[in-house]
C-alpha cells in the first residue's frame, strides 16, 4: 500500500461495506471472525460504519444484521435507514415505469422480480430463476401483480443474455441494468446507485466524500468507488472494480478487510509473538548439529517466507555441512554460514542477495535465529544466533521505546539484542534447555583475531523436519 493511500486514510470518518464477497462469501455464507472485531474497533475509534448493498433489508443475513451498522444503504441506494430505523432517503421507481418494464419483459420472454420495502416477489419460477435468486433471497413468492399495492424500489431480469441484454429506448431513458449474476441484472432508476445512498448519509452527517472509505467487489460498486475518498476492492473482484480501486486487498477468506484496515492504520493490528510461546508454536524444525552438540530451532515461514525457504534449501542440499562459526562474541551472538570461513562469502539459493523480511511479531531476543548482512537487503547464507543474556534496559524503558509489552518483558528477563531489530531478519528461535546450553558453550570458546575461535566450531550438518 503506497503512502498516498495511507495519507487519504487520515481523513476517513465513515466506512461502508458491500455484503456479498466483501463481508461474507456469497456462495458459502462464510464470514470471517475478524469482521465483528473490525466493526467494534471502528466504532471505538468513533468511525461511522455502514452497509452499502444491492440487497433489501429482508435479504440481509442475520450475521450482517448483528454487526449493528450505523447506516444501511440498501437496494442499490434506493432505500437508506439508520440503525434506529429512521428513513434517511428513499426513491421508489415510478409506477408507470414498473408497468412498462413488466410489459416489455413479458413481450420478450424475460422473467422478472420486483423488490419492495418489506418483501420481494417473482413473476415466475424456473431453474434459471432459482439459480440466480435463491442464494440471496429464499422462498420468494410468485406475484407479478405485487406492484399494484406496493412501491417497487428495484427490479430484476432473469435471462441468459448477459451483457448483450439491452433495455428498449423508452425504458433506457429512465432505467439502467446492473449485471450481478450470469443470469440476472438489477434494474434500477438512472441516477440511483449505492453512491447516491451513501451521499445522502454523508450529507445527513455533514461530512464530505473524502471522509468516506468503501469496500466492494462488483459492478454495482463502480459509482461508489468514484464517489468515495478511498476505495478498496476485495481480492476476488470484477476487473473493472479493481481498476477504480485505490488498493486491492486480500480475499474474504484471507481477512482482506481486516488486512486493509490495519495497513491503513484505521484498526490496530492484532499481533501475536510466537517467540514468547515457542514451545507450542507449530512450524518447521531445524537441528543444527555441531561438534559441541545440537541446537534445535523452530522456523517462521509465515513471517519470513523467503528467508526460511533459503535456509531450508541450503540446509537440504548440504551447503552448511562442515562450515564453521567464524565469528563468536560472548554475551552477543555466534555467527556462521559462510563456506569461506571469513565472513566475506556465501550465497543464497536465489543466486544473489535478497531482501530483508522484517516482521512486527519477531525480535532479536536471546535464542533468535537471524540473518547476517552487509547492510539493507544483502542477505545470503550467513546467519547468527543471539546469545546475549543481559540488557541494560528495563521492561518499561523498552515499552517507551516502542517495543510491544510481551517482547519488552522477554528482553528484560531473558536478554537479547534489541538494537538489531529492523536491521536483521529474524526467522527462527532456539528451542529447549539443551540447545541453550550448547549455545552458551559455543559462545564462551576462546577466540582470537576478528573474534574467530582458535579451535574450529563446526556445523556438521543441519537436519530439517517440516
Amino acid at each position: 500500500m503506497d503512502a498516498k493511500t495511507k495519507y487519504k486514510a487520515k481523513k476517513i470518518k465513515a466506512v461502508f461495506f458491500d455484503i456479498d464477497d466483501t463481508l461474507r462469501v456469497k456462495d458459502t455464507g462464510y464470514m470471517p471472525p475478524s469482521i465483528p472485531k473490525v466493526f467494534e474497533a471502528l466504532k471505538k475509534k468513533g468511525i461511522i460504519t455502514g452497509i452499502a448493498s444491492g440487497r433489501a433489508r429482508y435479504g440481509v443475513p442475520q450475521e450482517i444484521q448483528d454487526l449493528n451498522a450505523d447506516y444501511c444503504v440498501k437496494l442499490n441506494g434506493a432505500y437508506v435507514k439508520d440503525k434506529d430505523k429512521n428513513i434517511i432517503f428513499h426513491r421508489p421507481i415510478p409506477a408507470d415505469l414498473v408497468e412498462k418494464y413488466k410489459t416489455w419483459a413479458d413481450e420478450v420472454g424475460i422473467k422478472y422480480g420486483l423488490a419492495g420495502r418489506y418483501e420481494a416477489v417473482l413473476s415466475a419460477r424456473d431453474e434459471l430463476v432459482n439459480d440466480a435468486i435463491d442464494i440471496v433471497y429464499h422462498d420468494l413468492a410468485v406475484n407479478p401483480d405485487f406492484n399494484k399495492d406496493h412501491d417497487v424500489y428495484q427490479m430484476w431480469t432473469f435471462e441468459n443474455q448477459g451483457d448483450d441484454l439491452q433495455l428498449p429506448e423508452e425504458l433506457a431513458e429512465h432505467l439502467r441494468l446492473v449485471r450481478w449474476h450470469d443470469h440476472s441484472s438489477d434494474v434500477v432508476l438512472k441516477g440511483t446507485s449505492k453512491a447516491l445512498g451513501v451521499s445522502k448519509v454523508v450529507e445527513h452527517l455533514g461530512l464530505k466524500p473524502e471522509n468516506v472509505l468503501v469496500f466492494g467487489d462488483e459492478l454495482n460498486d463502480l459509482e461508489l468507488f468514484d464517489y468515495a475518498g478511498l476505495a478498496i476492492a476485495m481480492g476476488v473482484s470484477h476487473p473493472e472494480t479493481q481498476k477504480k480501486a485505490d488498493f486491492v486487498t486480500k480475499k474474504v477468506e484471507e481477512d482482506g478487510i481486516l488486512y486493509a484496515l490495519e495497513e491503513l492504520g484505521l484498526v490496530e493490528k492484532e499481533l501475536n509473538f510466537p517467540q514468547t510461546e515457542i514451545d507450542t508454536f507449530d512450524g518447521p524444525v531445524a537441528t543444527i548439529k555441531t561438534n559441541h552438540g545440537d541446537m534445535t530451532v523452530k522456523l517462521f515461514p509465515d513471517h519470513a517466507p523467503k528467508t526460511v525457504a533459503n535456509f531450508l534449501g541450503l540446509a537440504k542440499e548440504g551447503y552448511y555441512d562442515g562450515i564453521i562459526f567464524h565469528r563468536i562474541i560472548p554475551e552477543f551472538m555466534i555467527q556462521g554460514g559462510d563456506p569461506t570461513g571469513t565472513g566475506m562469502g556465501g550465497k543464497s539459493i536465489y543466486g544473489e542477495s535478497f531482501e530483508d523480511e522484517f516482521s512486527e511479531e519477531l525480535y532479536n531476543v536471546r535464542g533468535a535465529l537471524s540473518m547476517a548482512n552487509a547492510g539493507p537487503n544483502t542477505n545470503g547464507s550467513q546467519f547468527f544466533i543471539v546469545q546475549n543474556s543481559k540488557i541494560p534496559y528495563a521492561k518499561k524503558e523498552l515499552e517507551r521505546g516502542g517495543w510491544p509489552a510481551p517482547i519488552a518483558e522477554m528482553y528484560a528477563i531473558e536478554g537479547g539484542t534489541p538494537h538489531l531489530d529492523r536491521r536483521h531478519t529474524v526467522f527462527g528461535q532456539l528451542v529447549g534447555e539443551e540447545s541453550f546450553k550448547v549455545l552458551d558453550e559455543i559462545a564462551n570458546v576462546e577466540t582470537g583475531a576478528q573474534d574467530k575461535p582458535k579451535e574450529d566450531v563446526v556445523i556438521e550438518t543441519i537436519e530439517v523436519a517440516e
